[in-house]
């Protein structure tokens, strides 16, 4: 673990969130999120003849999708320093500079490389397994920690 995180957690009294916790916070996102998605589009998901229309559907508003996640992501961790799923399992997201919720161009900038993170095949999510402060692709460009709240 990187001295100068390992001094400040020490420091504060903060214990980083465990890699279970994390990855049951993203999938309560990840089902919130395509409730949400699915019933917007209820009546149009409802009409398709096939599994095919349904697919076709879902991929005509993946743009839109990709926003509504961005922007979920960057509210609630600006706002309330979790998401729904972080907030559900006790864990929150800091800045390490600050050790208070992230401003929001940390947010957006770490919501965007979450993004990327997850269209790369999940592998800045891999990292953060592998990383002795747990830190993902997004945690790293934001200067984030997710610690148990």
């Amino acid at each position: 673990m990187n001295e100068k995180i390992e001094e400040i957690l020490n420091r504060e009294g903060l214990v980083l969130a465990d890699i279970k916790k994390r990855a049951a916070a993203f999938v309560i996102d990840e089902f919130l999120l395509s409730f949400i998605l699915i019933f917007a589009l209820w009546n149009s998901f409802s009409q398709a003849e096939n599994t095919e229309a349904v697919i076709a559907l879902t991929n005509s508003f993946v743009l839109e999708y990709i926003m509504m996640k961005i922007i979920y992501q960057a509210f609630f961790v600006m706002q309330y320093g979790a998401t729904i799923g972080k907030l559900a399992m006790k864990i929150r997201v800091i800045e390490i500079k600050t050790l208070a919720n992230p401003n929001v161009l940390v947010s957006l900038n770490r919501a965007i490389f979450r993004i990327i993170s997850e269209m790369l095949f999940y592998l800045g999510f891999l990292w953060g397994m592998l990383n002795p402060n747990r830190q993902t692709w997004h945690d790293l460009t934001a200067k984030t920690l997710v610690v148990n709240a």
